[in-house]
């Protein structure tokens, strides 16, 4: 028998790596502009056309390279930045493994100009699909410009597998920003489609936030600053009362490296408990800088997940300085931008943990940071105060049911049904959950027809009959809570209302939810939403990660109602709503839609179905909103007649049906 097992060409051995290393166009932005920086530049300029699939080019005024390092820098496992095992311990630079210009080039055009101060010409190097095309001196100006071009050009699968323009420039944009966080004393420039998207100067980190984020943030601020010797933690956190709905602008970055850390991020969470909002997510961009020998970055092929030696001890620090700098500020500060932000460099002068918050006059601050003033001098109101006077979300929706009257002149409420197209269908023995008439005729034992003949027998369609088989819906000949019947409000949560089974419980939240859902589907598929123009139309700000976001689903959210006009530095001027939505601040609902479509798009969804869903989830009457009865009556006629009335969007039941034998049960009735 022959041997099976060889070695892979070198091409493909690289195309299998990029699959690891080059997942989509903004990991190509994220390893070259990282090789920029560790290239020690001080002005990186980004380009991008068609979203990254046709063109990135880095260009930077850093060391450049000689003729022997530019073919090296694309061999594979060949860097700079390390040379033996223990280097892997104390890592300081982006780069160290010498996988990314291999794999790049593994699936793309990439051309390179590149120049040394002390050289007169520079090289030119093309590679395509691993193999190099061309290699000439140029004359170029000191630094490296990377131009990689039509990615995945040889891996039709991978490209196909590329989501829309809007979605892969968002991931770019998402990836510039942490690297001009990180970064603030370099001069960064992103450009997408021959239209500026950033142009930030070399400044202090206040000064980047600030232009990256808009000047509103310069109010919104505290200084976060701990220095215990083995660890440090600095840098901003937000106000709680400017806290989003929508989260992306939440930061770690360990030894100047952005990561992802689940565990802290929830330490902060903690520290915002008791002040923040439901549902909200603060600003925070934190520096944490410990010895590299405690950290293992190496854990990732991004580099995005990093492993502490301590890690117990790192989360409490975190914590507990997040917790003092609330407790230190509790009115905001004024950041002043001529003053050098970036922290305390004298490390004797760092303020130290104790078990209570010290008050805001016995911290010594280093003079690096702006000076900040007492509570007592600011004219600013406490959280508190500011929390107190805003309303809840539960004042800012009601059920929008319209009422008309029969000619009787008692209430009713007319309601589209599908019940009355049931027909012909099999019968299972399930239970009946028709609210109980006491006063209606005895009901034969097939508990459909009175008469000596029976009816055909009736089941009732539903997707979720196979999920669970404990609740059918509604037939056209059994009606909807009568006068006699009378649906209950449970803790304003939950309505409650006989069956003939024995008791059904809904979830008005879920319920609301899964009505809304397939009402907005519905109106997405024929642009069919009705819209309520506002008196006043709101202008709201958007970073450009989420302007890209809307600017997507776009047309969607068209279909349901809402009315805008796309404005000049990333704003949308609001001109009208869906008219379900009632009341509430517009920027708060296009804040609460965006963060649900971000949640929604890890589910990969359509986009009619993300946009129905965000919605449904943001318009949904919540518990403890309380309800009239025609509003109950309604609710529980609306639901029956939708195609899955048992389950909302994401899976959570609606109704719970108890059946007599449970009842007694619980009693220990025989």
């Amino acid at each position: 028998m022959q041997d099976v097992i060889r070695l892979l060409p070198e091409s493909l051995a690289n195309q299998i790596a990029a699959g690891e290393v080059v997942q989509r166009p903004a990991s190509v932005v994220k390893e070259l502009v990282e090789n920029a920086i560790d290239a020690g530049s001080n002005s990186i300029v980004l380009k991008v056309k068609d979203a990254g699939k046709t063109l990135i080019q880095v260009i930077d005024n850093g060391c450049g390279m000689s003729e022997t390092d530019v073919r090296m820098s694309f061999e594979r496992h060949a860097t700079s930045k390390i040379g033996s095992s223990d280097d892997l311990f104390n890592i300081n630079t982006f780069g160290f493994r010498g996988e990314a210009l291999a794999s790049i080039a593994a699936v793309a055009q990439v051309a390179v100009k590149t120049k040394r101060e002390e050289d007169e010409l520079g090289i030119l190097l093309e590679i395509e699909g691993s193999e190099v095309k061309n290699q000439e001196p140029i004359s170029t100006p000191k630094g490296t410009a990377f131009s990689v071009k039509n990615l995945f050009f040889n891996v039709p699968a991978r490209r196909k597998f590329l989501k829309s323009n809007p979605v892969e420039l968002k991931h770019i944009i998402d990836e510039f920003q942490r690297v001009a966080l990180a970064h603030p004393e370099i001069s960064m420039t992103m450009i997408s489609e021959d239209k500026e998207i950033y142009n930030l100067r070399a400044g202090n980190i206040a000064k980047r936030i600030v232009s990256m984020f808009g000047k509103s943030y310069q109010e919104q601020l505290y200084p976060c600053q701990e220095d215990l010797g083995v660890i440090k933690v600095k840098g901003y956190i937000g106000k709680p009362e400017n806290a989003k709905k929508t989260r992306g602008e939440q930061f770690f970055f360990v030894n100047g490296r952005y990561i992802k850390h689940s565990a802290l991020n929830h330490a902060i969470m903690t520290a915002y408990d008791t002040i923040l909002p439901d549902n909200h997510f603060p600003f925070y961009l934190l520096f944490i800088e410990l010895d590299p020998a405690n950290v293992d970055v190496n854990v990732h092929p991004t580099k995005t997940e990093v492993k502490f030696a301590d890690e117990r001890t790192t989360y409490a620090i975190v914590s507990a300085a997040v917790k003092q700098a609330l407790a230190s500020y509790g009115v905001a500060p004024s950041i002043d931008f001529g003053i050098d932000v970036n922290f305390a460099k004298d490390e004797e002068k760092g303020p130290v943990l104790t078990s209570t918050p010290p008050s805001i006059d016995s911290i010594e601050i280093s003079s690096n940071l702006p000076d900040l003033p007492s509570p007592s001098e600011s004219n600013s109101n406490t959280f508190s105060d500011n929390m107190s006077s805003t309303s809840t979300p539960l004042d800012d929706f009601v059920l929008n049911v319209p009422f008309e009257q029969d000619n009787n002149g008692e209430d009713f409420v007319k309601v589209s049904s599908r019940l009355n197209s049931w027909s012909n269908k099999e019968a299972g023995d399930l239970p009946d959950f028709t609210p109980w008439n006491p006063d209606e005729e005895q009901i034969s034992s097939n508990n459909f027809s009175t008469s000596e003949t029976p009816d055909e027998p009736i089941t009732y369609s539903s997707r979720a009959n196979d999920i669970d088989q404990s609740i059918e819906k509604l037939s056209d000949n059994e009606g909807f809570p009568s006068d006699n019947v009378i649906p209950t409000q449970l803790h304003q949560k939950f309505i409650m209302y006989q069956v003939k089974s024995g008791v059904m419980l809904m979830n008005q939240e879920a319920a609301h939810e899964r009505i809304l859902y397939e009402k907005f589907l519905l109106q997405i598929d024929n642009s069919s939403g009705v819209s309520q123009q506002l008196l006043f139309p709101k202008k709201v700000a958007l970073n450009p990660s989420d302007f890209v976001l809307f600017t997507e689903f776009s047309p969607e959210i068209t279909a349901l109602g809402f009315g805008f006009s796309m404005e000049e530095n990333n704003e949308i001027l609001i001109k009208g709503i869906p008219a379900i939505i009632q009341g509430g601040d517009e920027q708060e609902i296009l804040e609460e839609l965006l963060e649900q479509v971000k949640h929604n798009q890890e589910l990969r969804l359509s986009a009619n179905e993300n946009i129905a869903r965000a919605l449904a989830k943001r318009a949904c009457i919540k518990s403890g909103q309380v309800l009239e009865l025609q509003e109950m009556k309604s609710m529980i006629e609306q639901l029956f007649s939708c195609e899955s009335p048992n389950y909302t969007p994401d899976g959570k039941k609606t109704v719970v049906l108890m059946d007599t034998a449970q009842i007694e049960g619980l009693f220990n009735i025989r």
